[in-house]
């Protein structure tokens, strides 16, 4: 949809296919656009007609209508690849594992203390909307965007050269997308550091061993020479180490010049590191010291990123929807001090739960498991904490209140997508605060 209100912003003549079902409102907005459309399929002719193809990056590669596109040569590109032919400003990309909505969401915070800058890609509003919307309000180019992209946009991408490219971490998600195997994931991700323009900087995280790793294969076998930086607070870490850490305070040295953070508005090991990695690119993008600092002690945490929902009778009740993998989990975990009763569930990515056996034997003192199917959640916790099985969040919610005392904390960082009971992340972690209210 994006990608089209922007043809129409610009005035390129666009025909919108869609395979499923379009709602009334979507019909309403490309009849105002003046973009025809299809729905219930894809007209191949029609499609093959075009003089060029934007691709959804919800669509496979292996799709028919894809394969049918390659086999006849005509540009194939992603929304993102496209959008940003319209625009001049510097872009600052995100992608990674987990973090990545936090940190882009960070940039955005400090660089738009300074500059006219947007935020867009997978995050929620789509760069093509973004930039049409500004068309629309008469605002013109901005000066900055900052964008998350998911490996399913870079996969999509030929021509994107994003200024300053930060890869939070990899581990294993979206595995069933890349034969469930980490290397093809390792790469798509990676994919992140070839796109970058060869006088910007990547940004990437060396206590993270898979993305050093692979980091450094892709050097070696590039020939493209942006300049690299990381971030880390375990031992020395590698020879691209710029940021550390220190009793809670963030060292950021360029260019022999040493800048410290030391109040941090969000707080965690796992928001450290969004932190370091938001407070060098915001650095990199030539924004003040003073505003980078100020910035980072006035951040409000995000929705649906443990994000504290109520407290009910000594019992705090925590929304973290957005992990859906193991390793955003795991720092969900890490950070309780209090016992845990966790709810955890949906749709399976190719999870590998033993990684979360000691934090589960050390914090959470039951499992709500939340699902069509909880046979693999069942299986791997199974005489290690009481398990409770449920297919609804009302219900789970309910069953967690029981299961928790005074001084507990009832956790949803369902580790898993969640499409088999809701519409997406939002939705499940909606759900959870509406019935949390109507306990």
């Amino acid at each position: 949809m994006g990608a089209a209100q922007l043809a129409a912003r610009v005035g390129v003549r666009a025909f919108l296919s869609e395979y499923g079902t379009l709602s009334t409102e979507d019909k309403v907005l490309l009849e105002a656009w003046g973009v025809e459309y299809e729905e219930g399929g894809h007209s191949q002719d029609r499609i093959l007609a075009a003089d060029g193809i934007i691709k959804s990056p919800g669509i496979k590669h292996s799709a028919a209508i894809i394969q049918a596109v390659k086999a006849s040569g005509k540009p194939l590109m992603g929304e993102v690849d496209w959008a940003t032919n319209y625009t001049q400003a510097q872009i600052v990309a995100v992608t990674g594992s987990n973090g990545k909505t936090t940190t882009a969401t960070l940039c955005h915070h400090i660089i738009s203390g300074e500059k006219d800058c947007v935020l867009a890609g997978n995050i929620g509003i789509s760069l093509g909307r973004a930039l049409a919307e500004r068309i629309e309000q008469g605002l013109g180019d901005p000066e900055a965007i900052v964008l998350e992209v998911s490996s399913f946009q870079l996969d999509d991408a030929l021509h994107f050269k994003p200024y300053i490219s930060i890869l939070t971490n990899i581990t294993p998600d979206h595995l069933d997308r890349y034969e469930y195997k980490l290397d093809n994931y390792a790469a798509s991700k990676l994919q992140l550091l070839k796109f970058t323009k060869k006088d910007g900087h990547f940004i990437f995280c060396d206590d993270d061993p898979i993305t050093t790793k692979w980091v450094q294969k892709t050097i070696s076998e590039g020939n493209w020479t942006p300049n690299i930086y990381a971030y880390g607070i375990n031992g020395e870490g590698s020879t691209y180490r710029t940021v550390t850490e220190l009793n809670n305070t963030i060292e950021i040295t360029l260019n022999n010049e040493a800048m410290t953070i030391e109040e941090l508005a969000l707080q965690g090991k796992h928001n450290m590191y969004n932190s370091m990695a938001a407070g060098l690119g915001s650095k990199l993008m030539n924004i003040r010291k003073e505003t980078i600092r100020t910035k980072l002690a006035s951040f409000d945490s995000l929705e649906h990123r443990l994000e504290s929902v109520l407290n009910i009778s000594g019992v705090e009740y925590i929304n973290d929807s957005k992990a859906t993998n193991v390793n955003a989990t795991y720092y969900a975990l890490e950070c309780q001090s209090k016992p845990v009763v966790w709810i955890v569930g949906g749709v399976d990515k190719g999870n590998d739960y033993s990684e979360l056996m000691s934090l589960v034997q050390g914090k959470v003192k039951a499992i709500v498991a939340l699902g069509v199917d909880n046979s693999k959640i069942v299986e791997a916790f199974q005489g290690t904490v009481e398990i409770v099985e449920t297919d609804s969040m009302e219900r789970a919610v309910r069953k967690a209140a029981r299961l928790a005392d005074k001084g507990d904390v009832v956790l949803l960082s369902p580790c898993c997508a969640s499409f088999d009971l809701f519409e997406n992340y939002e939705d499940r972690g909606r759900q959870f605060k509406n019935a949390i209210r109507n306990l």
